[in-house]
């Protein structure tokens, strides 16, 4: 039964549900819908934003087509011998190669022949003399053939006419691994420049910059398959010129892309060919003004070895994109992050174990909460998973940080809180049903506070009748009689002055773990080890039973200030309070009507008892025998006679209560102590004289409230100094009252 009870708590709702609802986030995560990929990208752009690349002095400088720029030089597009005055300007400033983030997809309508056809009213001589001249296209092309250009194409969707096909030799790529095209980004045709100007360029890349779902450029394809052949990027192309090298070399595998070769640098990338670029935040230094070149006020050797890419950052044109560090970033300053993030060797990578480590982070988290969390607690389980949580957080910043990988720590994260969250509100709603269950079965007989008790406790509770041993209390107020009579004109003033006892005393019970069992006019019976387990329940009660007499002098001396204030008679409240321990019947007791969570036995019988004798020997807590063995080691204790009750034939050892454990270990408390036994060993070798000399001396045991128990013994000694006792006389007092 025991291992039967042991498995289902393993294997329990809460723990089921858990292991449910991980298994659902490991599907989900295997499928990655669009939330949990959100999550993932913002997470990565968060990490991006605390840990921006540090911008370097390296060679990438962007010539830009700014408002500037506009201003001065008229509306774009501008004339194509402006154009190949720019890379007349560029090229004789030493830049390396010059690329440009421009699509010459028409002819110049600004070239002479064109422009004379597009005059109405001009002579035939000035046609003649405008047709002859070269055309501007002739002249940017002449221009770049004394450079190093790299023009921009552009994939499309759609195979639409001529224009669509690359018109300059195909860009030399080798493959290693295998073919790489089913995995790359893929268009079915080209925009490319006119012929005139493919013909006269070093290269051409593809500039298309495909965004995420939710328009944000974070990875750039290094190569893409167009009409299925492969063609570099334009940062790829730009390096692979400016190197001089006469090819670029693509690695695969069955997995996909592994890394693309240009320059020298071995570049790694994603299955599909891209890499994710390490931003740093926008920086003004990187842009020189086209205006600023073509008037050549641009100082000597900023552009010097320089990769140049030629763009625009006017709004107007409309080439903004949008990235992890800004919601608006001109689209060739994005194509100058990639060139630096190869130069500097800075690529963020995502390796393709990143998937697996992740699932693998999630669940070795979730399983910690699903088979901790109903060991430890909902508030335990929850420090342990911020713990375990901090340092799978802490893992991905260092990887990211050091490593610059991108691991995914929102996942396992998410699925260990919700798995929790799930378990949490199981347990919760299991808890609450079982409390609710226990609260109506205790709120007939039990105080509302230990009802709530028992409730958040129901692992520990036993219903219905049992035997147990309890340690069982009975407090009584001794001449309540001449209390209640002077309240006789004033009935609602004696019900007040109960209220007012018996509430703290109450609470010196609920305070120590105790059990009230009843009310019976001026007396209160209580109990401990039930319905919750107590292993100290012997202590427990004597603590209750100081603190009960502790609340009733703070009590009386509150009373004896008002009866003052009032000039009336003080009758001080006096309790007596009997504690014993024993075997018990505890459970529901009384009739189908109506019933109590009670104790019943002969331990019961024997505190009820002890209380009725607090009276004779002066003191305000007796303990049995049991009671006092258990609690000995805590608690200032006296023996004060060997006793037999009324209704019960075998004595027993009876104490006086006095103190806790500083009185215990205070000398006054040991000398008080060694003249009652000095008194009581006398008694019981029948040494009458002895006896009542060493009353007349106990003057410690009178300081400590002892007095009457000396005078006790002194009576008895002189009576049976008068009357000795029978010859098979055994010490023992057999009481003849309750």
């Amino acid at each position: 039964m025991g291992r039967r009870s042991a498995i289902g708590r393993w294997f329990g709702v809460a723990r089921l549900v858990g292991s449910l609802v991980l298994i659902a986030a490991l599907s989900l995560k295997v499928i990655e819908p669009r939330a949990l990929e959100t999550l993932q990208l913002r997470t990565f752009d968060l990490l991006q934003r605390l840990k921006p690349r540090e911008r370097q002095q390296l060679p990438v400088t962007i010539v830009d087509l700014d408002e500037k720029s506009l201003a001065e030089l008229g509306q774009w597009p501008w004339p194509r011998t402006m154009v190949a005055d720019l890379v007349t300007q560029l090229t004789s400033a030493g830049a390396a190669a010059i690329a440009f983030d421009i699509i010459f997809a028409e002819p110049d309508r600004m070239s002479p022949a064109r422009f004379a056809d597009a005059l109405r009213d001009l002579s035939a001589v000035a046609r003649d003399e405008l047709k002859s001249k070269p055309s501007n296209d002739d002249t940017m092309a002449a221009a770049m053939k004394r450079a190093r250009v790299v023009l921009s194409q552009s994939g499309l969707s759609t195979a639409v006419g001529p224009a669509t096909r690359p018109a300059r030799p195909q860009t030399p790529v080798a493959t290693i691994g295998g073919d790489p095209t089913p995995f790359l980004v893929t268009y079915n045709g080209l925009l490319r420049n006119i012929d005139t100007l493919e013909q006269a360029a070093s290269g051409g890349g593809i500039v298309s910059v495909p965004s995420d779902f939710d328009g944000i450029v974070r990875r750039v394809p290094l190569v893409l398959a167009i009409a299925g052949q492969l063609q570099p990027s334009l940062a790829v192309e730009l390096l692979r010129v400016a190197t001089g090298s006469n090819a670029f070399t693509v690695k695969s595998g069955l997995a996909g892309v592994a890394s693309i070769v240009v320059g020298g640098v071995e570049v790694p990338t994603d299955r599909n060919g891209s890499i994710w670029i390490n931003y740093t935040p926008h920086d003004p230094s990187r842009f020189v003004s086209a205006a600023d070149i073509i008037a050549g006020t641009v100082p000597k050797n900023r552009l010097a070895g320089q990769l140049v890419l030629v763009g625009t950052s006017a709004v107007a044109l409309g080439d903004i994109k949008a990235t992890p560090l800004a919601a608006e970033m001109p689209g060739v300053e994005i194509h100058a992050q990639l060139l630096e993030t190869i130069l500097s060797r800075s690529w963020l990578e995502r390796p393709h174990y990143a998937l697996g480590a992740e699932i693998v982070a999630a669940t070795v988290l979730s399983v910690f909460v699903i088979a901790l969390m109903p060991v430890l607690g909902a508030i335990r389980a929850l420090i342990l998973g911020g713990v375990l949580a901090s340092l799978v957080s802490g893992a991905g910043w260092f990887l990211f940080a050091r490593h610059r990988l991108l691991l995914d720590p929102s996942f396992p994260l998410l699925t260990s809180f919700t798995v929790f969250s799930a378990m949490s509100f199981m347990n919760y709603w299991g808890e609450e049903r079982r409390r609710q269950t226990i609260r109506n079965a205790f709120a007939h007989y039990l105080d509302p506070a230990m009802v709530e008790q028992v409730a958040l406790n129901p692992e520990r509770l036993s219903l219905g009748g049992e035997t147990r041993e309890l340690s069982v209390l009975f407090s009584d107020v001794r001449g309540f009689t001449a209390i209640s009579e002077s309240y006789s004109d004033d009935p609602q003033g004696l019900i007040r002055l109960m209220n007012r006892l018996l509430s703290p005393l109450s609470r010196a019970i609920t305070d120590n773990r105790g059990t009230i069992d009843k009310y019976m006019g001026d007396a209160v019976m209580a109990f401990w080890n039930a319905p919750l387990d107590d292993r100290d329940h012997a202590m427990n009660a004597c603590a209750a039973a100081l603190g009960m007499v502790r609340s009733l002098h703070a009590l009386n001396a509150e009373r004896a200030t008002e009866d003052a204030a009032a000039e009336r008679p003080h009758l001080p409240i006096v309790i007596g309070i009997g504690i014993n321990t024993g075997r018990c019947v505890v459970g529901n007791m009384g009739s189908d009507v109506r019933f109590d969570y009670s104790a019943i036995g002969d331990s019961v019988n024997i505190a009820s008892r002890l209380e009725g004798q607090t009276k004779q020997y002066g003191v305000s807590i007796l303990l049995g025998e049991e009671t006092a063995e258990k609690a000995a080691a805590r608690f200032a204790l006296v023996e004060v006679d060997l006793l037999r009750v009324k209704g019960r034939e075998k004595p027993a050892r009876v104490f006086a209560l006095l103190g806790d454990s500083d009185l215990r270990t205070n000398p006054n408390f040991a000398e008080a102590r060694q003249q009652v036994r000095g008194i009581i060993s006398a008694y019981r070798a029948r040494q009458w004289s002895t006896v009542r000399a060493r009353t007349a001396s106990a003057d410690a045991a009178r300081e400590l409230g002892l007095g009457v128990l000396a005078t006790v013994y002194e009576k008895r000694a002189v009576d049976y100094q008068a009357n000795p006792p029978a010859a098979d006389w055994d010490g023992v007092f057999t009481a003849r009252s309750k």
